[in-house]
């Protein structure tokens, strides 16, 4: 009988564990385009099937490049750049992520960028025998080349292309003394906050509202803590010492109600309202961005400010850069103002800018303007 436990009983069992987690390597590179104008001259760029490389640049132990295409290439739509990154190892397979994207060279900003691919594409490249297909992906109608001519995105007759590449490669095994259970860890999800939505609920309820604005015949309430505290000049004019003869109703000279309606909005949710983004075209969108700048500055919300001076600078052009230009420098905008400066004074645009209306006014109201036109353009002619 106890032969026959001995049998029974059961082995010990051994236990194992290893983990897996993918290595990534990550590089950028600028491919600066002199002479876009010249582009369009027999020779490089002249059709479809024409394209100029950029330098090779290595990411991940992988050599890449990117392909200009001035005219598009053959799947492009008329009227459009394509510009694709291209994997240059030979008899290599990568997984990738990346963007494609065009520098906006007058706010020096690199947030400002024209992101022209979907943001991290990710794709695979192959320039095996089975996999020769493979070795370019990107954007057959990068931009139109009519959009582009009369953006912030050519200066100088240049413009400058970024690509943002991640390398996903084999990932990294390892021995684990054991494997991580998930009862092993307790995890809290913090949820988000919710702050900006409820008094984004609050003003549209008008829950507790204790005054009302009057602007141009209609009637806004809202509360007077959350502006006193999103606003010094609303805070002295609340509860300042003028604050017993304002009464419950304020009464807003000089604005129209759609600007104060965007202006409310953005001081209780830090955003801009989408039932009015939605609702006007372009050109509308950007006289609101005009007049939120004129409102901003007026009741120094200065996140405010700050969100239309970057706007009204991605949507300069030959026809409006001297009436913003003249906007900037009536309300202190120092960065608008130095891009409208840079824009006008580029030896490509000088000329058609002059010729505009704007130009016109502008000699007239900001003289002074013009002397930082010139001395830029003669700043800008010594290093070119």
């Amino acid at each position: 009988m106890a032969a026959s436990a001995s049998r029974l009983r059961p082995s010990s069992t051994t236990r194992t564990a290893s983990s897996c987690k993918p290595e990534t390597a990550r590089g950028t590179h600028v491919f600066t385009i002199h002479g876009y104008s010249l582009q369009a001259v027999d020779g490089a760029g002249s059709n479809k099937a024409s394209f100029i490389r950029s330098a090779a640049f290595d990411v991940g132990g992988f050599d890449w490049c990117l392909r200009y295409y001035h005219n598009g290439n053959i799947e492009s739509d008329d009227d459009y750049i394509s510009v694709f990154l291209e994997l240059m190892t030979k008899d290599a397979e990568v997984r990738t992520i990346f963007d494609i994207r065009m520098l906006d060279q007058y706010t020096d900003d690199s947030s400002c960028v024209l992101v022209s691919t979907t943001n991290n594409t990710r794709r695979v490249f192959g320039t095996t025998n089975f996999k020769s297909k493979c070795l370019v992906w990107g954007s057959k109608n990068f931009i139109r080349r009519s959009e582009l001519e009369g953006s912030v995105y050519l200066r100088d007759d240049r413009l400058m292309i970024e690509c943002d590449l991640t390398v996903i490669k084999t990932p990294l095994v390892k021995t684990e003394e054991r494997a991580a259970m998930p009862g092993d860890i307790i995890h809290f999800q913090v949820p988000p906050t919710n702050l900006s939505r409820d008094l984004g609920k609050l003003l549209e309820d008008n829950v507790g509202a204790d005054l009302s604005f009057e602007v141009g015949g209609e009637v806004f309430p809202a509360h007077s803590v959350v502006l006193a505290a999103r606003s010094p000049v609303f805070m002295a004019e609340l509860y300042g010492p003028m604050r017993a003869e304002r009464g419950e109703r304020i009464a807003i000279q000089d604005m129209q109600p759609v600007v104060f309606k965007a202006l409310l909005h953005f001081m209780y949710t830090d955003s801009f309202s989408p039932a009015i983004n939605d609702d006007l075209s372009r050109d509308e969108r950007q006289e609101l961005a005009k007049h939120l700048l004129v409102a901003a500055d007026r009741y120094a919300v200065e996140g405010l400010k700050t969100i239309c001076e970057k706007a009204l600078c991605m949507s300069l052009s030959v026809d409006n850069v001297a009436t913003i230009v003249a906007l900037a420098d009536q309300h202190n905008c120092g960065r608008l103002k130095e891009a409208c400066v840079k824009f006008i004074a580029s030896s490509n645009r000088l000329d058609d800018v002059v010729e505009t209306e704007g130009y016109g006014r502008l000699k007239t109201s900001c003289p002074s303007i013009l002397l930082d036109v010139i001395e830029m353009a003669t700043k800008s002619r010594k290093i070119n």
